[in-house]
């Protein structure tokens, strides 16, 4: 006590005159407790406003809030210490020193009237007061701390200047409050200011931003729950007037001293969970760029079918942080949809990135909804007993716009029915087609991109041999490999024949696997990598050409091709490794030769056929793993599910469809057919053995389907004209193959 006196003391001796008189003013006028509060204001006021202040000032602001205190029942139980630093205080920041007091005073006498505790004495203010004093949000005020009377000039003001205000009109009833604010939100989406008021404890608002469900509530509670107190640059501070060494961080005067502050995250953050990252996408709407804030239904279609969620976009004085959030799976794409009146327009967005992005949508921009897509959306909305598929949705013509929000929302219905239905198997690890089973281990290596996983498909060697060699062989080879990055999948070959891997069963069994990890495990159907080693690389040579449209590159190990044909490869990036002494059934002479041969293929095609041979001298069938260097060669390229040129080769176990050809169930498919497809701008042409019947399977990827599209057969014209996008074409190829990267928007039948 004595060290305080003495402060006290010291502090009078250095005041001056005019807030000496002020403080003898206060004690004569409110006794001891008057001198007290004098000196707490005048001993922690800014050094700034000890040079302008006059003692009139400070003495009405003093006596006016002891009138407060006297006149309303929550202020005369207010603890002192409170009042004196919550309520006494004449500034919040450091804005322009206005005498505010008689004004809101008066004004909040009319306003709190009926009002028997705090809490609702603030709830009448922040719902009256700034449509009384004509105050409202903009971001076209001239500064963030403007004064009660600048923001009253310009009938505008920020977060920060309405908080100096709704601050100010709860202290000229005697309730304490205080300015609360972060320098930067944690998630780095700017910085924001609110007020506390105290009735027993601390409570939160925002203000102008009334809340008929109480305090303790706003737009903001989410992002301040990041908050994090060790930091401080996200940390929450509230205003004080009394000085503890720690500063208000004021975004518009860096580094100031003037304004105190307690920190107070702990009362906003929660504790770290482990959760899932999510993408809460932001949403605001704007009457056009430069233009003011509109508000409007949105609707947030993420090519599901039905909304995800429905909100309101805000305008007029909500803050410009205060906005619609959609929380979504990062990656994700789709569209919003937004009504104004009765008016319906749309854009895309996407794909998000964990954390908070915000999409600022101006109308002007926006296109009008498509009815063809509602229709198709209204197809997928029936029980899939009921969707016919002549429907009128599914044939009528689409836009190249429409195509891609069509081929968006069948996609997604098609992997979320795969999900349901295949997610067992693939929790098994084993599926069934027809009497053949497919069994499988798989192993998981790095961290999921965003475009997803990649799939690494590795068969293992045996063959004509005992089930117990094989199975040997199926658990040695899923531990030869491992990729960087991706899933990596041992199969167990259905059968124990020598020929394990190019059966007829294998192919629609590799096709399902694959369309079951699209599916369920999120795998990048352009990221598809096929290998395997002895009877393995066997499989390879024969199914990497007659499946190449499914793959992004595939290496071939120690395995021989039989009679298998190269010409499929001509987009599959193709490697291959042998010992040079691998000399059992000449595998390292033949390999040679196909090495040879992919060389000379090349040098006719010289965009096709890429390929990397490496033969290991001194080594025999076993390669002691140096072809492991296949995997970063593989990773380094994508698939590509429209290339210009297509040779299509049928081998024993014939296909129905390759790349951007079909081949319709009832015309005739058989070995040796050799189909050559090329793109020369708008014209296709088609040479070989084409059959009766057959399709193009056409995208934009590939051609401009908005224009006339010229078809030639073994150098004959056989169509010209444009061909329509539908829904129908898309449908049929997603029931193929669970695909959307190579999915046809557009079918033309060669006559």
């Amino acid at each position: 006590m004595l060290r305080i006196l003495l402060l006290c003391v010291l502090a009078g001796a250095a005041l001056g005159a005019p807030l000496e008189d002020f403080i003898t003013t206060s004690r004569d006028r409110h006794g001891a407790e008057g001198e007290r509060a004098a000196r707490f204001l005048v001993e922690h006021m800014p050094a700034a406003d000890r040079e302008t202040l006059s003692a009139s000032f400070l003495q009405e602001n003093l006596d006016l809030a002891f009138q407060a205190r006297r006149e309303f029942s929550w202020a005369a139980a207010v603890p002192e210490a409170v009042f004196l630093n919550d309520v006494l205080p004449y500034a919040v920041f450091d804005e322009t020193r206005d005498p505010w007091r008689a004004e809101l005073l008066a004004l909040g006498r009319e306003l709190v009237r009926g009002a028997t505790n705090a809490t609702e004495a603030v709830q009448a203010l922040n719902r009256q007061v700034f449509h009384r004093v004509n105050v409202h949000y903009n971001t076209g005020r001239k500064r963030p701390n403007q004064s009660l009377q600048e923001s009253r000039a310009l009938n505008k003001a920020t977060c920060t200047g309405l908080s100096i205000i709704l601050v100010e009109a709860c202290r000229a009833v005697g309730i304490p409050a205080r300015a609360v604010g972060t320098p930067l939100w944690a998630n780095g989406r700017g910085n924001h200011t609110w007020v506390e008021v105290w009735d027993g404890d601390w409570h939160f608002t925002g203000a102008d931003e009334f809340d008929a469900a109480g305090l303790d509530r706003g737009w903001f509670v989410g992002d301040a729950a990041q908050a994090k107190a060790e930091e401080p640059k996200h940390a929450i501070y509230a205003t004080s007037w009394k000085r503890d060494g720690l500063p208000f961080p004021m975004v518009w005067a860096r580094g100031s001293q003037a304004v105190a502050a307690v920190n107070v995250t702990a009362r906003y953050a929660r504790a770290a969970t482990a959760t899932i990252p999510m993408a809460h996408l932001g949403v605001r709407l704007w009457d056009r760029p430069g233009g003011s804030r509109l508000a409007a239904k949105v609707c947030v279609l993420d090519g599901v079918r039905r909304a995800c969620a429905l909100d309101t976009t805000r305008a007029g004085t909500a803050d410009l942080n205060d906005m619609p959030r959609f929380s979504l799976k990062p990656g994700a794409r789709g569209w919003l949809r937004f009504t104004v009146g009765g008016e319906v327009r749309e854009m895309p967005f996407g794909p998000l990135d964990a954390g908070d992005p915000t999409v600022d949508a101006r109308w002007t921009d926006l296109q009008p909804a498509s009815a063809s897509v509602d229709a198709v959306r209204a197809w997928l909305d029936l029980p899939a007993a009921d969707r016919q598929s002549g429907a009128a949705a599914l044939t009528a013509p689409l836009s190249r716009t429409e195509a891609e929000r069509v081929l968006s929302l069948l996609a997604a219905e098609r992997m979320s029915t795969l999900t349901a239905e295949r997610s067992a198997e693939v929790t098994q690890r084993s599926l069934t087609l027809g009497d053949r089973t497919l069994r499988w281990m798989d192993k998981e290596y790095g961290t999921a991109p965003a475009g997803g996983r990649s799939l690494w498909i590795s068969m293992h060697g045996g063959g004509n041999a005992p089930a117990a060699v094989n199975d040997r062989q199926w658990t040695n080879q899923v531990n030869l490999y491992e990729p960087a990055e991706g899933i990596y999948v041992a199969p167990r070959a259905p059968t124990d024949t020598w020929n394990l891997w190019h059966e007829s069963h294998v192919d629609p069994l590799f096709q399902r696997l694959v369309d079951d990890f699209v599916a369920v495990r999120g795998v990048n159907p352009d990221k598809v990598y096929l290998m395997g080693y002895s009877a393995g690389g066997d499989g390879v040579w024969q199914l990497a050409p007659r499946m190449a449209d499914r793959f992004a590159a595939a290496a071939m190990m120690a395995g021989h091709p039989n009679e298998a044909s190269l010409l499929g490869l001509r987009n599959l990036p193709f490697a291959l490794f042998m010992g040079g002494n691998d000399g059992a059934y000449q595998r390292n002479a033949v390999a040679a030769a196909r090495a040879a041969e992919l060389d000379q293929l090349r040098a006719a095609d010289a965009d096709g056929y890429p390929h990397f041979a490496r033969i290991y001298e001194g080594l025999g069938h076993w390669m002691q793993k140096k072809d492991a260097e296949a995997l970063p060669w593989m990773a380094a390229h994508e698939r590509h599910p429209w290339p210009g040129k297509v040779v299509w080769f049928q081998d024993d176990v014939v296909h129905r469809r390759f790349y951007w050809m079909e081949i319709p169930e009832d015309a005739p498919a058989q070995a040796g057919q050799k189909i050559v497809g090329t793109v020369d701008g708008q014209t296709v042409r088609v040479d070989g053995d084409v059959p009766a019947g057959f399709r193009l399977r056409l995208s934009d990827a590939l051609l401009d389907l908005d224009q006339p599209v010229t078809v030639q057969v073994n150098g004959r014209e056989r169509f010209s004209g444009k061909i329509p996008r539908t829904a129908a074409a898309m449908v049929v190829s997603l029931d193929q193959r669970a695909d959307p990267a190579s999915a046809a928007t557009a079918i033309c039948a060669v006559p």
